[in-house]
């Protein structure tokens, strides 16, 4: 599901928009900074703080995560089903993934939320329609951001 752009794009812009349903049916969007990329078909998050969004999943386990690089005005929208894994019993591979990015944050983490991606997006703004390329437009918005 996850192509390598995808996955370099999640991988380098590891904070990700995560997008479930609260109880009265209303969309609800919290940051979750600590994603990896566990293989082709699945992304996780560390749970350090987010008691709304692990009481929507464990409810209503359908979810979106939207990753930007605002630099090259590229995102990767991913569509998939939650499942919340207690650490002590997450299996090797997905300690191990956490291990390798965010060894410094696992003591804080109580659970590991994996996402089954079912669908998987890359999403281009429309200036690479008007022939702009990804170093024109990572060159502009680095001038933005380091005007700010």
């Amino acid at each position: 599901m996850l192509n390598a752009e995808m996955k370099k794009l999640i991988t380098d812009h590891t904070a990700g928009m995560v997008a479930s349903i609260n109880d009265d049916g209303s969309p609800s969007v919290s940051p979750k900074a600590t994603f990896v990329v566990v293989d082709d078909g699945h992304i996780a998050f560390g749970n350090i703080r987010s008691p709304g969004t692990l009481s929507n999943l464990r409810k209503r386990p359908s979810v979106e995560v939207c990753f930007i690089d605002v630099l090259t005005r590229k995102a990767v929208r991913v569509t998939g089903t939650a499942e919340i894994i207690r650490k002590v019993d997450a299996g090797p591979e997905m300690v191990s993934a956490f291990d390798a990015i965010w060894a410094q944050y696992v003591p804080h983490m109580s659970d590991f939320v994996s996402i089954s991606v079912s669908a998987a997006e890359l999403i281009l703004s429309p200036a690479y329609d008007l022939d702009f390329t990804e170093d024109q437009l990572k060159q502009a918005n680095l001038a933005k951001l380091n005007a700010l």
